[in-house]
């Protein structure tokens, strides 16, 4: 698996990004004594459900409630990896309980992983060594939808056309794997 830094465009509906604002921003969370403090903020309810997060260019996990668009999390900007993430207490320390890609509006590729390994390392958070729900995101050549990939089948929902192996959701990003 490649250890990409490409860093996603915002791809989703322009209705959502033209609502947000600079002060949508998800909570920045460098450090351990960051998510303590964000954690004590959260109420017993919002911790048992996923949170929204980005990891911006800058290689900072931003969290944001679950029905938060990753785009205003991200304060519009382009992201390294987005997703949701759960958090449980062991032995008294928080970790990670399941992350996943999964945010339509940016649709990362798998190979994202690295990024959020790093930032949940920055963060002093135990994790998983991958994406607990992987999701692959394909743009179809045919009719130019977005797809979610299932069981290996890549092949458009929209109109039976056959999806490349390889990502291509932003055609001005292309396959490569620079910014």
């Amino acid at each position: 698996m490649s250890t990409s830094r490409r860093a996603y465009r915002y791809v989703g509906p322009h209705h959502v990004i033209a609502a947000v604002q600079s002060a949508d921003s998800g909570a920045a969370i460098r450090t351990a004594a960051d998510f303590a403090d964000w954690a004590t903020a959260q109420t017993a309810e919002e911790l048992g459900e996923p949170f929204t997060f980005v990891i911006g260019t800058d290689g900072v996990l931003r969290l944001a409630p679950r029905r938060s668009e990753h785009v205003a999390c991200a304060s519009g900007g382009r992201v390294l990896s987005a997703g949701e993430i759960s958090f449980s207490t062991e032995a008294g320390r928080w970790a990670v309980n399941e992350v996943s890609n999964q945010s339509t509006g940016y649709c990362p590729d798998v190979t994202s992983w690295p990024a959020v390994a790093r930032a949940l390392d920055q963060a002093d958070l135990d994790h998983p060594d991958y994406f607990t729900h992987a999701v692959v995101f394909r743009r179809c050549p045919t009719c130019q939808e977005h797809n979610i990939v299932r069981e290996g089948h890549f092949v458009c929902v929209f109109c039976n056309a056959d999806l490349p192996q390889r990502w291509n959701v932003d055609p001005n990003l292309g396959n490569s794997d620079g910014p």
